[in-house]
């Protein structure tokens, strides 16, 4: 077994990525950086390699441990990378402030404006 295997195969294995493709076009799109440098899709990894995937907001950071070509269950996927401690606390951040702001529904106290309260609204701007 080799030491290296493609940024493409290997998201796909870590399971980071549904699909080989759909990893090539988000590699493609500028959304992963490898050691903080824009990747193609056969660039080869190996164990130590940093990863910056821009999946979600924030971007996730991960260390290679095992350079895994072959998709397998969640539980060995996650044996492939170690997540850095920034990133996870960033992520933990962002869960925080999500879970704290407040719903922007709740302040609408009877719904949507009806079509008479409407016609006040537009009144009330001089329309």
């Amino acid at each position: 077994m080799s030491d290296k295997v493609r940024l493409d195969k290997w998201l796909w294995a870590a399971r980071f990525y549904k699909t080989r493709s759909l990893a090539v076009e988000e590699i493609g799109k500028g959304r992963v950086e490898v050691n903080g440098q824009a990747a193609k899709p056969a660039r080869e990894i190996g164990p130590g390699d940093r990863l910056r995937i821009r999946k979600e907001d924030p971007p996730i950071e991960v260390v290679v441990r095992v350079p895994g070509a072959v998709r397998g269950p969640a539980t060995v996927a996650r044996t492939l990378y170690e997540e850095t401690a920034e990133s996870v606390a960033a992520r933990e951040r962002a869960a925080e402030m999500r879970r704290l702001a407040p719903e922007p529904s709740l302040e609408i106290a009877a719904g949507r404006p009806t079509k008479r309260d409407r016609r006040l609204i537009g009144k009330l701007r001089g329309k």
